[in-house]
């Protein structure tokens, strides 16, 4: 068994990308594309992945990008599970060929690898006003449009001009973790991937949807499931006050809190119980605003109602991380295959980037996490170390820093006196 020392020492021996990479459990990857049947001649699937990871992590803009800083730090790209720098022209035929679901499947599984290990990471507790939800899964809804830069793209054509791909996911508020995603054309709307997208909820989970999720059908579905919503009202919605809250029992930023049931034709054969309606001022991103709520809870406060519903931010919150830090502005293939392929790692590198931010217990904002990350990509040191102490007083080492002033002998009185502008 190794020693503390010896692990820090083989860190330290190791560049901060190799680090990064070891969190991938040895050998996944090439049991993914073996149970796939996927074989690899000249480019293995491992290399192609930690390659991508590679451009995620360094904001690189293109293939050829990536395959030029491999070739630069060969000697400690070798480092990596013996990696060798890859040839531009094999790397594009490969996210173009072959298969994403190897990219998808690979998430999951180091999703669920760190879920057995490190389950504190992902049973964090809401907090704030949602303190009291600790027993329950409170997730939020939501898709965001990455758009593509050419409109000649057939399987992404989105308006008729452009080019776009919609990453549709279920996010934990709690940890603000993906729990369900999936990458469609940004033709699909985001109601029709809201029965998908719910399909794991059980009996008392809460689930908070924009307006754009609207679908009465799998509204009612989470109704028989037990589970709880919160959606935005959609505009020109038909129903009748079925029962309505005394306006002075309601809080001062609570309009409305009535009980209807839907008149549609369509409306009321999907949902055929009664609704809760509720109208309130809610504060979202910094601005005070007012929206109309819907939801199958009937006990809870109506500002409770209001507070779980600006919950749904995190999710925003999640794909601003995502568009921010990763390269997810350019895409290196035009292709579906290609496309599908880098923000499969680029959602596994936001993972990884993660549990080393909460590993080392990173205090500063994610955004300056992925800088520090980025500059020390290349470098032999003990990555976690490098992140517990960044940005603290004490030096890494734990001493004190040298008394004795810093010049040469002789300009001590220089160094002691004040530079720069004064003030009489």
């Amino acid at each position: 068994m190794k020693t503390k020392t010896a692990t820090q020492g083989m860190r330290r021996s190791l560049p901060a990308f190799a680090q990064i990479v070891q969190t991938i459990p040895s050998g996944l990857i090439e049991s993914i594309a073996e149970a796939q049947r996927i074989k690899a001649r000249v480019l293995s699937y491992a290399h192609q992945v930690y390659s991508l990871l590679l451009g995620q992590l360094c904001g690189a803009w293109s293939l050829n990008e990536i395959c030029d800083a491999e070739e630069v730090h060969r000697k400690k790209l070798f480092r990596i599970r013996g990696m060798l720098p890859a040839r531009r022209n094999t790397l594009s035929n490969a996210n173009r060929t072959r298969d994403p679901c190897v990219a998808e499947k690979l998430f999951w599984r180091v999703y669920a690898s760190l879920q057995a290990s490190e389950r504190a990471f992902f049973r964090q507790a809401p907090k704030g006003r949602l303190a009291r939800f600790r027993t329950r899964r409170i997730f939020a809804v939501d898709s965001t449009t990455l758009q593509l830069s050419l409109n000649s793209i057939d399987w992404a054509k989105h308006r008729r001009r452009k080019a776009a791909a919609k990453l549709h996911m279920r996010c934990d508020v709690a940890t603000r973790l993906p729990v369900f995603a999936c990458v469609t054309s940004a033709k699909m709307a985001d109601c029709r991937a809201m029965a998908t997208l719910c399909d794991g909820l059980k009996a008392g989970d809460i689930a908070i949807f924009d307006r754009a999720y609207n679908d009465f059908g799998a509204l009612w579905s989470l109704e028989a499931k037990l589970a709880f919503f919160v959606v935005r009202e959609k505009t020109h919605m038909l129903y009748k006050v079925v029962k309505r809250q005394a306006k002075s029992d309601l809080p001062t930023d609570v309009f409305s809190d009535e009980e209807i049931r839907l008149t549609g034709i369509q409306t009321r054969n999907k949902y055929p119980e009664t609704l809760r309606r509720i109208r309130a001022r809610v504060e979202v991103d910094g601005k005070t605003k007012e929206l109309v709520f819907l939801t199958n809870n009937m006990d809870w406060s109506a500002s409770t109602i209001a507070e779980l519903y600006r919950a749904r931010w995190q999710v925003e919150l999640l794909f601003k991380e995502l568009k921010q830090t990763l390269q997810l502005r350019d895409f290196y293939g035009e292709n579906e295959n290609a496309v599908k392929w880098q923000i499969w790692t680029a959602l596994l590198a936001h993972l990884l980037l993660r549990y080393m931010a909460w590993r080392s217990k990173w205090r500063g904002s994610y955004t300056r996490f992925a800088g520090v990350v980025r500059a020390a990509l290349w470098e032999r040191t003990d990555l976690m170390k490098l992140l517990e102490f960044y940005g603290t007083a004490p030096p890494p080492n734990g001493m004190a820093w040298d008394e004795k002033a810093p010049c040469l002998p002789g300009f001590e009185r220089f160094f002691l006196k004040v530079m720069g502008q004064q003030t009489t």
